[in-house]
């Protein structure tokens, strides 16, 4: 147990870093900071998976390209593009503590493919994370004031790292549902088809926002848009975060029960608060510790009562 429990912790820990790219690399956009990331991580995912390429595409059909489609983009390509978005409007804190809210909302959004608790339980747990996330609001608007920032974009950067969140909501159960559905692939057969497909997704999106950027006058060689620290970035964000984070969350889901690897998503959350505090060299304020205190405690207690043995199951 105790190395599932320290590979989650490191795969959390390595999943951090994609709050704190967009920070590192502000003069780029979150369309090319996503394009760039899993064009790095499609390139990283065909060099693994060349061996065996051929054989794993004959297993292939039409269905399969269409899931590989919508779950790349869902769960890389829009899903990193707005939680990017979200960053650099509202900043790493906010962003990052309402994506905490995964595992609350894939284990309530999925109750009916895994066993049900009755809402009434929940109540309390779903009552500390509502306070958290009123905490995360009134700190973000009260800090944009404070620095003149416009509230429209403060509004806006929530709302992305909501979209994001329900992004990658959605793809978990649909991801975790088609394996089920189809047992011919196995969990790292599929993981490096959605890397490939990612980057090949990537493509054409980031062929058009070039277009697009150079037909409106953007300067590829502008302040801030140093292309070296952009692939050095992305590509390692792609190894780590994608590639090595994945490897180690699927040994982590492997040898350790499924209530147990939910709180360990929480590990993400902390990691990019952590980074982004250090980056900015400013410690937390008051509401964000609360928030940060409060979202802890609501997840972990929700995924526990999911856990205990009189929750009743249901069919799915």
């Amino acid at each position: 147990m105790l190395t599932g429990v320290l590979c989650g912790v490191l795969a959390g820990a390595l999943w951090g870093m994609v709050f704190l790219v967009p920070e590192l690399l502000p003069g780029f956009s979150p369309v090319e900071l996503a394009v760039g990331r899993y064009t790095a991580y499609g390139a990283i995912s065909l060099g693994l998976m060349l061996p065996g390429l051929r054989r794993l595409l004959r297993l292939l059909r039409p269905r399969d390209y269409a899931a590989l489609l919508r779950q790349a983009l869902s769960g890389n390509l829009v899903y990193y593009m707005l939680l990017a978005l979200g960053v650099k409007l509202a900043g790493v804190a906010p962003t990052s503590l309402i994506i905490g809210l995964i595992p609350v909302a894939v284990t309530l959004l999925g109750r009916r493919d895994h066993g049900a608790v009755p809402l009434k339980r929940l109540m309390l747990p779903l009552l500390l994370i509502g306070i958290a996330i009123a905490c995360i609001n009134i700190d973000a608007f009260r800090h944009a004031q404070a620095s003149g920032a416009p509230l429209s974009s403060t509004v806006l950067g929530l709302a992305c790292a909501a979209g994001a969140l329900a992004c990658w909501t959605w793809y978990a159960l649909d991801n975790a549902r088609y394996l089920k559905r189809n047992p011919q692939f196995s969990g790292g057969q599929w993981s490096s088809l959605y890397g490939l497909a990612s980057g090949l997704v990537a493509l054409p999106i980031g062929a058009l926002a070039i277009v697009w950027a150079y037909a409106g006058g953007a300067d590829a060689g502008a302040p801030g848009r140093d292309w070296l620290l952009f692939w050095f970035y992305n590509g390692m964000l792609a190894l780590g975060a994608s590639v090595i984070g994945n490897h180690l969350w699927n040994i982590a889901s492997r040898r350790l029960p499924v209530t147990l690897t939910g709180q360990l998503i929480l590990f993400e959350t902390v990691s990019a608060m952590l980074y982004g505090f250090v980056w900015r060299a400013q410690p937390p304020r008051m509401l964000e510790i609360v928030a940060i205190a409060l979202l802890v405690a609501g997840v972990t207690w929700s995924v526990r009562l999911h856990a205990t043995p009189d929750a009743p199951a249901v069919a799915g």
